[in-house]
């Protein structure tokens, strides 16, 4: 079961040493995260404007990683139309679209390592990576965000003394660590597929680009229904390699299933600006090509409008229950599973 801490509590272990500073991220002063719900930014920087419209004075920039408090949500007469939710902050407002709302919660630690993985989610705002070898000592590697997966293989000791998880990332093909306690290792029974027993002929997806939405069907019962972010129109013909950020229309079957997929480049490097994603949550891919999948989306939160390189982006919480009602069933240890699976029809 977790354990929830207070972000007054969570402030006071995370300074408890200088050691544990230097691989542990600091989320800013008690003073500062005292009252409301809290948000990260998650683009390089947001305004702040003196209404909810994007017509109205700014104030002031708030940049990445940086939290902000949340006293209410309001939905704006003067829009976006597709997405018309703002949230008043300290001295103004600023729109949802690139905040991800996030919580700060400790996890007890698993007595011992899974066999032979186990799926974990992210429950900081952000948590930092490190991987150790015998030239460099420990260093950051990457930065992991508040609900991205990843595959616990290990507990070891950390750079600062205490229980990190050894993780595995399937992109690069290699390990690395993270403070066990930002990590929630999930249970099995987490994981139950929804609907097993409906013949599976009759799951069906449907999204539409021109609405922005997703409707899972069994039979003509609707099951979800809910707004998405699909690839960013593309009108160029690409002849060396690389992809169209369209989404592609017609009529597909989910193929490939992951909890956990390292998207965008496989660098090594500690860089935030770059197009480099470790742990997006939920995958379910439908177009072999290219490689589209839905899947949970912690980069942005602009639904109805879209925003990806051709995936179908979704709400993390609804990303898992979809990977959890389509077929093919994937078993809860398994990086992935293939095969002919749920009907998916784009257009």
């Amino acid at each position: 079961m977790k354990s929830e801490l207070t972000r007054r509590d969570f402030l006071k272990l995370s300074t408890l040493g200088l050691g544990s500073l230097a691989f542990r991220p600091y989320f800013g002063s008690v003073e500062d995260l005292d009252n409301g719900e809290l948000a990260r930014v998650a683009i390089k920087s947001v305004s702040i404007y003196s209404r909810p419209s994007d017509k109205s004075i700014i104030l002031y920039q708030r940049y990445r990683d940086e939290l902000i408090n949340i006293y209410e949500t309001v939905v704006s007469d003067e829009g976006p139309e597709y997405n018309p939710v703002w949230y008043r902050v300290w001295r103004g407002y600023v729109h949802s679209a690139h905040l991800q709302t996030v919580r700060i919660s400790l996890n007890p630690v698993l007595p011992v390592a899974p066999e032979p993985r186990q799926i974990a989610e992210v429950t900081v705002p952000f948590t930092e990576a490190s991987i150790n070898n015998r030239l460099t000592g420990w260093r950051t590697l990457y930065r992991l965000y508040y609900g991205s997966t990843h595959w616990i293989t290990g507990i070891e000791k950390g750079p600062d003394g205490s229980t990190w998880y050894r993780v595995n990332d399937e992109l690069i093909d290699m390990d690395y660590h993270i403070p066990a306690e930002h990590l929630r290792p999930i249970p099995p029974e987490e994981l139950t597929p929804i609907s097993p027993y409906v013949n599976p002929e009759l799951k069906r997806i449907e999204i539409s680009l021109s609405r922005q939405m997703l409707t899972a069907y069994e039979g003509d019962k609707v099951v979800l229904n809910t707004k998405i972010s699909s690839g960013l129109p593309d009108s160029n013909v690409y002849e060396d390699g690389k992809v169209s950020t369209n989404t592609p229309t017609g009529k597909f079957n989910v193929q490939l299933k992951m909890p956990s997929k390292h998207m965008g480049g496989g660098e090594l490097l500690y860089d935030l600006e770059a197009y480099i994603l470790p742990g997006v949550p939920w995958c379910c891919f439908f177009e072999p090509v290219t490689g589209v999948a839905t899947h949970g989306t912690f980069w942005h939160t602009n639904w109805g409008t879209p925003m990806s390189h051709g995936c179908v982006n979704m709400r993390t919480e609804e990303a898992k229950w979809l990977f959890r009602w389509t077929t093919p069933i994937a078993p809860v240890d398994k990086i992935d599973k293939g095969g002919r699976g749920t009907q998916v029809i784009v257009s």
